[in-house]
């Protein structure tokens, strides 16, 4: 068992001192890294560290009642259109404790403690990344249910998925949430199967056309590629992950198909603009410069128009086969000409979230369709 430190040691009856609602029944199940967890009963004080558009789709706009502290850091400032829009939802979401965030090293035992939790969510990345912090807080008795949306691995995007469901009493919502997810999933493998891989490269759009961002080798976008019947082009060229690949070989590669990640950044006046605050225009406005960069008139992919803008969130994510199907739906035309991603996002949202669906999230360059 890990040694708790003395501050959290001073916190710790806190920990233990749960409803007695959250002691009866105990029930078990495996979360996303085959961890089995334990709960004594249905928690009654959450914590949630990340993924808050899954929470919040597995446990319905009820399951806010039962949630005591966020890392608002990652959501307020990071994801500040998403933000908005479930407080204005949720209004008691602005009360929420702040527990701190993994990434940047703000995150806090004694804080965490201090709220009384009963189950604390996080990602895989965070829980990996403080580990030894992670370990006291299991030593105080307060079970930890990781997700792992980031890997863009299936298995792991459903068994998330379940124990969400499983821990919070939407088991319905949270097999309905994999089914879907499994199923759109399968039927975008159906219909590539057997067909040619077009080039495609994906980059990060943070900094805009005079950066280099990352693209993706085995991970998010760079997975996805893969399951809308695609071709990486940085797949073996950068360490497995994310990492920025050199201009000179991205035009070497002459992709077919380029697609620039966009999102609603802040402090990042060049980045290309997607989701939630922004119109399609806005989108292809800011998309667009990309297609002067020096060389790239001359890609496949530019002279043919499939210079693409795709939200960020549409990776890493539960509703990240919406994003797939976009990819699938440009490289194989033909074969997905009865599908909307745009249409399933929207639907998404009504069926699944507390907020409603608006913006722009995947374009391509210039006028016409999405």
């Amino acid at each position: 068992m890990a040694k708790i430190s003395r501050r959290a040691a001073l916190v710790l009856p806190l920990a233990v001192a749960l409803p007695a609602r959250a002691r009866a029944q105990p029930r078990s199940f495996t979360d996303a890294l085959g961890r089995t967890v334990t709960l004594p009963g249905q928690p009654q004080r959450i914590l949630v560290g990340f993924n808050f558009e899954e929470f919040a789709a597995v446990a319905g706009p009820s399951g806010w009642d039962r949630v005591v502290g966020i890392d608002r850091a990652q959501w307020e400032n990071n994801r500040r259109a998403s933000w908005t829009r479930y407080v204005a939802a949720i209004p008691r979401l602005q009360t929420l404790a702040d527990i701190g965030d993994t990434e940047t090293g703000t995150f806090s035992v004694e804080r965490v403690l201090s709220l009384r939790p009963d189950l604390l969510i996080t990602l895989a990345a965070g829980y990996a990344a403080r580990a030894p912090l992670m370990q006291q807080i299991e030593a105080a008795g307060v079970p930890i249910l990781v997700v792992d949306y980031n890997a863009q691995v299936p298995e792991k995007h459903v068994a998330g998925t379940l124990a969400l469901g499983r821990a919070t009493g939407n088991e319905d919502r949270a097999h309905a949430l994999a089914d879907l997810y499994t199923g759109k999933l399968k039927e975008i493998r159906r219909r590539t199967e057997g067909l040619a891989q077009p080039r495609c490269y994906v980059e990060l759009g943070y900094g805009g056309p005079g950066v280099v961002g990352n693209t993706y080798n085995d991970a998010m976008w760079g997975r996805m590629i893969g399951f809308a019947g695609g071709a990486n082009i940085a797949a073996g060229r950068i360490p497995a992950g994310w990492a920025p690949m050199s201009p000179e070989y991205v035009l070497a590669a002459a992709p077919e198909y380029v697609f620039i990640t966009a999102s609603s950044w802040a402090n990042a006046p060049n980045a290309v603009r997607a989701g939630y605050d922004y119109d399609i225009a806005t989108t292809r406005r800011t998309l667009l410069p990309y297609a002067g960069r020096p060389g790239w008139s001359e890609l496949p992919a530019i002279r043919a128009g499939e210079l693409h803008a795709i939200e960020t969130s549409l990776a890493r994510s539960l509703w990240d086969w919406i994003g797939t199907l976009y990819m699938a739906k440009q490289l194989h035309p033909d074969r997905f000409a009865d599908s909307d991603p745009v249409a399933e996002l929207a639907s998404y949202h009504a069926r699944f979230l507390p907020i409603a669906f608006e913006g722009s999230w995947m374009a391509r360059a210039g006028s016409g369709k999405a």
